[in-house]
């Protein structure tokens, strides 16, 4: 986004923003922030796909290992997303100043976040064992981990801190560049260290971990100097001195967004358990619809991104009205591209589901006929998990977080889960149960999630009338 176009934004007008102009904007910060998401998929399909070069070993070894890394540090990215809201009421205020505090604050947490990350990945391989893995799985996975817990502090800097700074200050677009060049420069490790090319040391399947560390540090290390040595946006990062109570302040918003993030973690995890037990032909058709689901999902979760920052904005200029508009403009986004993408897989689900097993193979019929149904299921999945994304996003935006985190709780576990176990093993529905399932917990969530933006957006409008 150019500074002339990311003006609107950070000076409020005498008059709201039209309905059209919120649109605009929204696109304009979320799209970069979709394609920065999908940048990150597309390097974990590359580290699939060369660790499967060694064999079903490697592969099953390095994508647990690699799992095990991304949940946990997604969960604690979580708690980062205070930084996102925060600045976005302090620029909203035109209260600036405040921002290297926010900043300087946020990069503090992020140190002491990747405290707990390094210590739980350290302990894998007993985790693992716990769970009665088998000893040589849960020790290589151990290996594994022991490397990538080396990139914790490089990714909750890189992708949490930054991923929630830089679109607050208009700045999105330089994730975007930085992502996508991301993938060439993980490829080049991965497969060098992995097989000793280009002059790097040979390292087998723990080179794909190591080439991941080292692109995480990459990253943050490119976004911190490209910060901190642009001259537009360095006033941003002037040095300063974390403040204690902000750090309390940014903690007390972000940690029911981690806890939030956790329990739909855990709903699909367990589901995905829960398939397994119906056989293999089931779980393979749950992960065919779940991959596509996955990368559907990444253009509301963007939007909800960007819905944070432009909603926390206008609560920051005393504009609740604009606020409000700018979140549901975000909502019929979010619940729009997912209805486009949803009739997609209403209309070609064989073709979907073609890019992914040979459906000519009589050995693949069972597969393809479950997958076939799940994208159904899936068509109004998406719907209500776009709009559960990006209400979400609008009341972090109002600082609610801890009311969604419960919401989310009763939804999912209250809800989803009970209902789809009743569905796939009392009614015979098998995965389709499952899945009718979680199409049931996050319509629930979705619903929840609307109805409480628009009453706390309501009342911030009417304050400010009686007030005037």
């Amino acid at each position: 986004m150019t500074q002339s176009a990311f003006s609107r934004i950070v000076a409020p007008p005498s008059a709201p923003p039209t309905l059209s102009r919120h649109t605009a904007d929204t696109v304009r910060l979320a799209a970069p922030l979709a394609i920065s998401q999908l940048s990150q998929m597309a390097m974990s399909v590359t580290d699939a796909i060369l660790l499967g070069s060694l064999g079903a070993d490697a592969l099953a070894a390095g994508g647990l290992g690699a799992n095990l890394f991304f949940v946990v540090v997604t969960l604690l990215q979580g708690v980062l997303t205070s930084v996102s809201v925060s600045v976005s009421h302090a620029r909203g205020a035109q209260a600036e100043n405040r921002v290297p505090h926010i900043y300087w604050t946020g990069f503090l947490l992020s140190v002491l976040l990747s405290i707990p990350a390094f210590v739980l990945l350290s302990f894998a391989t007993p985790i693992l064992l716990a769970f009665g893995e088998p000893t040589a799985l849960a020790q290589h996975v151990g290996a594994y981990t022991a490397v990538l817990r080396w990139g914790s502090l490089g990714s909750l800097i890189g992708i949490g801190l930054m991923r929630s700074f830089l679109p607050a200050i208009g700045a999105a677009k330089r994730l975007l560049w930085v992502s996508v060049s991301g993938i060439g420069v993980n490829a080049f490790l991965n497969y060098g260290l992995i097989h000793g090319a280009f002059g790097l040391p040979h390292l087998g399947f723990l080179g794909s971990a190591t080439a991941t560390a080292i692109t995480v540090w990459l990253t943050a290390l490119i976004l911190i100097a490209w910060l901190h040595l642009r001259p537009r946006y360095r006033h941003f990062a002037t040095a300063t001195r974390p403040n204690v109570p902000l750090l309390g302040e940014l903690f007390s918003i972000g940690w029911p967004v981690a806890i939030t993030y956790g329990v739909e973690s855990m709903l699909f995890l367990v589901t995905g358990l829960m398939v397994g037990l119906l056989g293999e032909a089931q779980l393979a058709a749950h992960q065919i619809a779940l991959n596509v689901a996955s990368v559907a999902f990444m253009v509301p979760l963007a939007i909800g991104q960007a819905a944070n920052v432009r909603v926390g904005f206008w609560v920051g200029a005393g504009q609740p009205l604009a606020a409000r508009h700018a979140g549901f403009v975000a909502l019929g986004l979010g619940v729009g591209f997912m209805s486009l993408s949803g009739l997609g897989l209403v209309i070609a689900p064989h073709a979907i589901v073609g890019l992914y097993l040979h459906l000519d193979d009589p050995a693949n019929a069972a597969e393809v006929s479950l997958a076939g149904s799940l994208l159904g299921v899936a068509a109004i999945f998406q719907i209500v998990d776009g709009m559960q994304v990006v209400g979400s996003g609008c009341l972090r935006a109002l600082k609610d977080t801890r009311i969604p985190m419960l919401a989310a709780t009763l939804g999912y576990w209250g809800i989803g889960f009970p209902t789809g176990y009743i569905l796939a093993f009392h009614f015979g529905l098998g995965a389709r149960g499952l899945w009718w399932g979680l199409a049931s917990g996050l319509a629930s969530v979705a619903l929840l999630m609307t109805l409480r933006f628009h009453r706390l957006s309501l009342r911030l409008v009417r304050r400010q009338a009686a007030a005037i």
